[in-house]
């Protein structure tokens, strides 16, 4: 830059202007040439000054720190975890029986086990879909050989009791009560009551709902019956009007036994109530008291006026659903899986849609039961022995809220879990609802409330009253024989 300065100082002294004579012509002109020189070196001034400020910015733009910054080290990246590989589950297979034989239920059983294995792959749910006879032969023989299913169909009471006492269950108390008892809570306490047993947990419900009548309006106008009955007398009243008017009353799968029973266990109920089953059951009372003689006699008085179906005591119970739904009889006595059952059985696959109503079984006259204590149970899942906490996990899964409301959408279930009542819209199911939520007592299925021995001589002996090969008298006492054996 010192050179640079010296060589503007040189220069600025060649281009000092002369100075100025003003006595004569040629001094004028001599001024006037001083004058055009000195603009010239001014423009020659100006550009040098450019130049040197332009080279000065360059200089300053392209010079190094005064004091460079020493290179950072390289910081050698921190060594990487190397990745821990979650310990593969070990596979597990779940057995599961079930007795869902209508497609609609069937169907979401498996949607619901196949939205389980693909959040477990580990997990397998090998799904065995039986028919409710076949389901019990065959369970029969399980249970002797010691190696029950992990989950399958249970009714409670006598059944599943006798299973537990054979060791043949998990205790699932445990289960239920973890985490200030989350699962156990979601349960309507009274369904779940019917799957414990001296205060252990063997099973846990998935529906509970009652027996009624269910019949075809249409039919009932055409015999010209303004009003569902509300007395036994009443119902024979109908049942003779029906008659009249050339059309099935009732509809009946008596090669069962099932079916038939229900209506015998529920004119007891009607006509000795509550105290007097507890009685016969805790041997303070008998089974060949009053009301169970005088039930097979009302029975009897059914039987005179013929109101089933031809054919009654060799037809199934999938033969009376098919009567109902292709609007062949006026009525069924039957639980709340009717409608869907009567429907899937249906030729048309529509059953008799809303000519379908429902009512509950009549109040006997002189019976010391409440006319609105219900006959009916639940179903559920018992959880074999063996059974693994993926199990237990599955059938958790199985009774969620979520899945109890899909249950109801398709009308296969009443929920029995908190939140699952939101899919129940059957206006069918709502009515049948109510009258069970109203009952005082809830007689469980006679064939499930007593041992599995007492239930086939039940069936057996109440099938002889609908044959007419036993008296009242003969199928009580048959009855009480087997409680002598059975209830210790």
């Amino acid at each position: 830059m010192s050179d640079l300065m010296t060589c503007i100082v040189l220069e600025l002294r060649v281009i000092r202007v002369p100075e100025v004579r003003r006595t004569s012509n040629v001094n004028t002109y001599l001024i006037h040439l001083a004058h055009q020189r000195r603009n010239t070196m001014s423009r020659k001034i100006l550009s040098l000054l450019s130049m040197i400020l332009i080279f000065a910015f360059v200089l300053a733009a392209c010079a190094a720190p005064a004091t460079p910054a020493p290179a950072a080290e390289p910081t050698a990246a921190p060594a990487e975890a190397e990745p821990t590989a979650a310990p593969a589950a070990e596979p597990v297979t779940v057995r599961w029986w079930h007795i869902s034989t209508a497609d609609e239920h069937k169907a979401l059983w498996q949607k619901l086990a196949d939205e389980y294995m693909a959040a477990h792959p580990n997990v397998t749910v090998e799904i065995t879909v039986l028919e409710n006879e076949a389901f019990k032969t065959k369970l029969t023989t399980t249970m002797q050989s010691g190696d029950p299913p992990d989950i399958f169909q249970s009714w409670g009471g006598g059944v599943m009791n006798e299973y537990a006492n054979a060791g043949l269950l998990k205790d699932i108390t445990a289960d239920l009560d973890a985490d200030g008892g989350a699962w156990r809570n979601t349960f309507a306490p009274g369904a779940l009551g019917v799957y414990a047993y001296k205060d252990k947990n063997y099973g846990v419900p998935w529906d509970m709902g009652m027996i009624g009548w269910w019949y075809n309006k249409d039919l009932f106008a055409q015999a010209g019956i303004q009003a569902p009955p509300t007395t036994w007398a009443e119902l024979l009243e109908d049942v003779k009007k029906l008659k009249a008017a050339g059309i099935t009353p009732i509809a009946l799968g008596e090669g069962d036994k099932w079916p038939g029973m229900h209506m015998w266990a529920y004119l007891v109920t009607r006509l000795g109530g509550k105290a007097n089953f507890e009685g016969a059951l805790l041997r303070t009372g008998s089974f060949t008291d009053k009301p169970f003689v005088d039930a097979g006699n009302k029975l009897q008085e059914m039987l005179a006026l013929e109101p089933f179906q031809d054919g009654f005591l060799g037809a199934t119970y999938g033969d009376e659903a098919t009567a109902m739904g292709n609007g062949k009889a006026a009525m069924e006595l039957m639980g709340q899986w009717a409608p869907a059952v009567e429907k899937d059985n249906s030729t048309d696959k529509q059953g008799i849609g809303d000519k379908l109503a429902w009512f509950p079984f009549p109040m006997v006259e002189g019976g010391a039961g409440d006319p609105g204590d219900a006959v009916g149970g639940g179903n559920g899942f018992a959880i074999g022995k063996n059974a693994s906490p993926e199990a237990i996990d599955f059938v958790k899964y199985l009774t969620r809220a979520e899945s109890q409301v899909q249950l109801a959408e398709i009308g296969v279930a009443i929920p029995v879990v908190k939140g699952g009542e939101a899919g129940l819209t059957d206006p069918l199911l709502q009515t049948l609802q109510k009258s069970l939520a109203a009952a005082k007592y809830f007689q469980l299925y006679y064939d499930q409330a007593l041992p599995p021995a007492m239930g086939s001589v039940i069936n057996d002996s109440t099938q002889g009253l609908f044959a007419g090969t036993l008296t009242p008298e003969q199928a009580a006492q048959a009855i009480e024989d087997s409680a002598k054996t059975e209830l210790k």
